[in-house]
C-alpha cells in the first residue's frame, strides 16, 4: 500500500501544480492584447489542462479510492476531506470550461476575476492537507 500512497501523492501534487497554474495562464490570456499571444494562451491552456491536469486528476482519484479501499479509513474527517475533494474537482472542471470558451473567444471576464478564481484551490488544499495529517475529528 505505501507504492500506492507515494503514486497518490506523486498524483496530487502534478494535478495540483495545473490547478494552480491554469487560472495564472487565465490572467495573462485575459491581459493580453495581440492575437498572437491570445493563440499561444489556447494553445498552453488546452495542453495542460488535457495532458496534464485530465491524467493527474484520473490517477489522483483512482489511487485516493484504492487507498480508501485498502486501508478502511472512516470518520467525519474523512467525509469533509471528500467533500472539498469535491469541490476541487468542481474547480477542475470550471477551468476545463474555461479553457474551451477562451478557445472560443467568449470569455468576457478580466483578469482581475482570475486572480481571485486562483486563491480558491489553494484553499481548498490547505484544508484538505490538514484533514488528512491532523485528523482532527
Amino acid at each position: 500500500m505505501l507504492w500506492i500512497k507515494a503514486l497518490h501523492i506523486i498524483a496530487v501534487i502534478c494535478w495540483m501544480a495545473g490547478i494552480f497554474y491554469l487560472p495564472r495562464l487565465f490572467v495573462y490570456h485575459a491581459m493580453a492584447e495581440d492575437e498572437v499571444s491570445r493563440e499561444r494562451f489556447k494553445v498552453m491552456e488546452r495542453k495542460l489542462y488535457r495532458g496534464i491536469m485530465e491524467p493527474a486528476s484520473i490517477a489522483t482519484l483512482v489511487f485516493g479510492i484504492w487507498l480508501w479501499l485498502g486501508y478502511g479509513f472512516q470518520g467525519s474527517w474523512l467525509n469533509l476531506k471528500l467533500g472539498l475533494v469535491v469541490l476541487l474537482l468542481i474547480y477542475h472542471f470550471w477551468c476545463g470550461y474555461m479553457v474551451r470558451r477562451f478557445a472560443r473567444d467568449e470569455v468576457t471576464h478580466g483578469h482581475v476575476f482570475f486572480r481571485f478564481a486562483n486563491e480558491l484551490p489553494v484553499l481548498l488544499l490547505v484544508g484538505i492537507v490538514i484533514l488528512v495529517v491532523v485528523k482532527p475529528f
